[in-house]
């Protein structure tokens, strides 16, 4: 049965690298800068094979460190995981509190292994609706590996990408209202810059797992013209390799932008 690492496990760096064979298809000229993932099919995993969704979650958080690790290997410099989102509150209670504590447990025992290779975490969503001691020890880490520069994971908890549009538009609002902008100067660039996390690149690619076909109310602006890749493996089966073959495929598609290939 999957499980998280124990705390003996920790900071051994990467257990299986990527093959050789399969690494060397990767164009490290034409890496995608920002890569999101909707992480799906803990509960499903879990049902196959007749094992509580609490067992899927710890199974997923597993493929977690192996993508983190996979993502690292190769230099993709923004990861993005769909943790938790807002529509997430309308499952039991107590589903809830194991995925708290899960990802409480996961932060710390990836903190030793964040700050030797340089990667820094960031959060997006109103994590003040969760647990008191979860939202501390996330801020706490964030403030520790504030310095890292390598790479950056970023967890999106009680995240809602219509409501990140809706609060980037009130503060636009509130804005104008105090004069210090004027409607007609609004644009698409001032608008983003209102987003939570505005420093960073939209996504070129978007990985969805367990063969769903939807956005799923998932960072909904930044995703206008990222390349998606979906995938019938459920996230706990979803390794590095498969993490390695997206990217190739990411990397066979001719990126437009709405224009013409010259």
């Amino acid at each position: 049965m999957p499980k998280l690492l124990k705390q003996s496990d920790r900071f051994k760096g990467p257990e299986k690298p990527i093959p050789p064979a399969l690494k060397t298809q990767v164009d490290p000229v034409r890496m995608p800068k920002h890569v999101a993932v909707i992480m799906d099919g803990n509960g499903r995993w879990a049902k196959r094979r007749g094992l509580p969704r609490v067992v899927g979650h710890r199974a997923g958080a597993n493929a977690v460190r192996e993508v983190v690790e996979g993502a690292r290997e190769l230099g993709v410099r923004y990861l993005t995981l769909y943790a938790f989102s807002s529509e997430n509150w309308k499952r039991p209670k107590q589903e809830i509190r194991a995925l708290m504590a899960l990802l409480r447990r996961y932060l710390r025992e990836e903190l030793e292994e964040m700050l030797h290779y340089g990667i820094g975490l960031k959060v997006i969503g109103n994590i003040d609706l969760l647990p008191p001691k979860v939202s501390q020890e996330i801020r706490e880490i964030i403030a520790k590996t504030s310095h890292c520069g390598k790479m950056t994971v970023i967890l999106a908890l009680s995240y809602g990408g219509r409501t990140e549009i809706v609060e980037a538009a009130r503060k636009l609002a509130e804005r104008c209202l105090a004069g210090e902008v004027r409607p007609p100067d609004i644009d698409e660039k001032s608008f983003s810059q209102h987003l939570y996390l505005p420093e960073c690149p939209d996504p070129d690619l978007l990985i969805r797992t367990s063969g769903e076909h939807r956005l799923s109310n998932f960072l909904l602006w930044q995703l206008s013209y990222s390349e998606i890749y979906f995938t019938p493996t459920l996230w706990p089966d979803f390794t590095k390799e498969e993490f390695c073959r997206a990217i190739v495929d990411y990397q066979k598609r001719d990126r437009r932008y709405g224009g013409v290939s010259v």
